[in-house]
């Protein structure tokens, strides 16, 4: 019988979403090779193998077989995915266009290294970042620049408001598959994008208060109020956002400072500094990447407190996700702040979860971890920290906190169904 590779779902998925991987008709305690590899938008090719034998049936299945070794070793039903790597060293994996979905190729190979055989068998499977029935709606309402993600089915829906970091741009790809679990999510962009300014000079809260407007008196947006989800640089501006406007319950935070950082915030009358930082103390790992980890200042230094951003005005509870081998600032230790601060104004404890040898970039599950790449805005190879093993395992149960926490501060729900990995 000829082998045949097996993935349920059987060709398509979201991205999100565990794909079951088994071969059927190998000899018995075959020795195989399985690898992976995709191209990026841009062309960039990705790639990762694993090793593995056949149990005396002639089967193979990765939720019970671990890895002999290759790109991982162990269980690792989804490290096939995970553990892919840039064929060009510091490219890291994003979605540009969540309309299409990235085809992942599968094939089975006779043998180990260094030279696997022949092509026993292959297959596809096409991950995508919107799921059947969630809509894509590009926004350009007064300065507001983003694009709207509504669920399938009839609203209103439970809404947030999706930030990213200093790489500037409009990511969608986290507020696409975010949509997919009953949120309308709105990726926002704030620099770097169409007429909004080029760079990360003087930011207007005012514009931010732009979008939660727009949140809520869109039509299929549930009221009165809605969640926001920043990352790193888009952290802190949520905390603000939470901090000084109406309209916000549930704020989660991944990786993000407790103070304004990289340039002052302007709202009304009002002008918070940003934090002072010194890229005199940029370091070098030995591998020549950059690590920013020892430029910025303490935010409870003196000179810094009129950088801290007020977070007991906030209306709603926090979530902070930790990686607690971010390499680019201290994030378990601003979280530490976030939470003293609170209970010192009599204010609920936020949540913080760390995860240990996890770097800054927590994406949603199933992204290869980014340890270190070259930053949009810098130009340079920036690290960022975290073991992919650990890394990846953070990623898919930060997913499922995230989504546990919006569903219960803004939809009244206590659970979300989890990840079969």
């Amino acid at each position: 019988m000829a082998a045949t590779l097996i993935l349920e779902p059987a060709d398509r998925c979201c991205w999100d979403e565990p794909v079951r991987i088994a071969v059927r008709g190998l000899a018995p305690e075959q020795r195989v090779t399985l690898r992976t590899s995709l191209h990026d938008e841009k062309g960039a090719l990705f790639r990762a193998h694993a090793r593995y034998r056949a149990d005396a049936r002639g089967e193979l299945d990765l939720e019970r077989a671990p890895s002999l070794g290759g790109s991982f070793a162990g269980l690792e039903p989804m490290g096939l995915l995970w553990a892919l790597e840039p064929e060009k060293a510091l490219v890291r994996l994003v979605k540009r266009d969540v309309r299409t979905p990235f085809a992942v190729e599968l094939e089975v190979l006779d043998g180990h290294d260094p030279e696997p055989g022949r092509l026993l068998c292959r297959a596809q499977n096409k991950r995508g970042f919107l799921q059947p029935g969630v809509r894509r709606e590009p926004v350009r309402a007064g300065r507001v620049r983003a694009a709207l993600f509504l669920p399938p089915g009839k609203g209103p829906f439970p809404g947030v408001i999706d930030l990213f970091g200093s790489g500037g741009g409009l990511c969608e790809y986290r507020a696409s598959l975010l949509a997919g679990h009953g949120f309308a999510v709105l990726a926002l962009a704030y620099f770097r994008f169409e007429d909004l300014p080029e760079d990360l000079n003087d930011v207007c809260l005012e514009y931010f208060e732009e979008a939660v407007d727009f949140m809520l008196q869109h039509p299929e947006v549930k009221g009165p109020s809605i969640g926001l989800l920043g990352f790193s640089k888009g952290g802190d501006l949520c905390l603000s956002m939470a901090s000084f406007l109406k309209g916000i319950t549930a704020t989660v935070l991944i990786n993000a400072c407790v103070a304004n950082t990289v340039t002052p915030l302007h709202y009304k009358d009002m002008i918070i500094p940003k934090l002072v930082d010194d890229l005199g103390k940029v370091k070098i790992t030995k591998s020549g990447f950059l690590t920013f980890m020892d430029t910025w200042s303490n935010p409870l230094e003196e000179r810094n407190h009129q950088s801290l951003i007020p977070l007991e005005k906030a209306q709603g509870p926090f979530l902070f996700i930790v990686g607690m081998d971010d390499q680019n600032w201290k994030s378990e230790f601003y979280a530490q702040i976030a939470s003293e601060r609170l209970q010192a104004h009599g204010k609920e404890r936020p949540q913080i979860i760390c995860y240990p040898e996890t770097g800054h970039c927590i994406d949603p599950p199933y992204f290869p971890p980014s340890r270190a790449s070259v930053h949009a805005v810098l130009g340079e190879a920036i690290f960022y920290g975290g073991e992919p093993k650990a890394h990846s395992k953070a990623q898919v149960d930060a997913w499922q906190q995230i989504q546990t926490f919006f569903h219960k501060h803004l939809n009244g729900k206590k659970c979300v169904k989890h990840s079969k990995i």
